[in-house]
């Protein structure tokens, strides 16, 4: 009689086991889930992060935008502007005001088209693609650029930070990149 109820400790001590291990895999494989998610997600708005900076980039190099008076491509446009003050200003996503700005839309890139449209750079899940573009300074070239104009060249730095965001977050992911531009020397215009 007592090896019954022996028995019946056992297998309950089995259930009990099986049912914590079930819970704690069910409960991983959702976490592992959440963080999928969250991966994605931030991998979405990184992506729109890029295409923003090629569309900067893409806009800088529109021969249609360069030889038409009327439109300014990003980089002159920032160049047109107040200089950033790296030590006491921030280069920010959410600042449209200061710096120059362009929204990439899911029409895409098209050659002599400045791309400051209202919309969004993909719509299932809404994602939102912009830029800002400001103005850092003017410095000597490094390298061999020197030997190739003397002290008739100067390098025109900017700073371009690409931002995507997922509708319904509060933040943006963010890259930046730093472009040089060969331009005549200020004391040379």
């Amino acid at each position: 009689m007592k090896q019954q109820g022996l028995v019946l400790v056992l297998a309950l001590l089995v259930l009990m086991s099986l049912t914590i291990l079930g819970v704690s895999a069910v409960s991983s494989s959702l976490m592992q889930n959440k963080m999928a998610v969250s991966m994605e997600k931030q991998l979405l708005a990184f992506d729109a992060a890029e295409a923003a900076l090629a569309g900067v980039i893409f806009e800088s190099e529109d021969t249609l935008v360069l030889t038409d008076d009327n439109l300014l491509d990003p980089l002159s446009e920032a160049r047109q502007d107040v200089a950033i003050d790296l030590t006491n200003q921030d280069l920010s996503c959410f600042d449209p005001v200061n710096w120059t700005a362009r929204q990439l839309t899911s029409a895409g890139l098209t050659a002599g088209t400045r791309h400051d449209a209202a919309g969004n750079y993909y719509n299932n899940p809404q994602l939102t693609s912009w830029s800002r573009t400001a103005f850092v300074g003017e410095q000597a070239c490094k390298g061999s650029s020197n030997v190739i104009g003397g002290s008739n060249i100067s390098c025109h730095v900017f700073l371009v930070r690409g931002c995507g965001q997922l509708s319904g977050q509060s933040y943006a992911i963010a890259n930046t990149l730093k472009a040089s531009v060969f331009a005549p020397a200020q004391g040379n215009q």
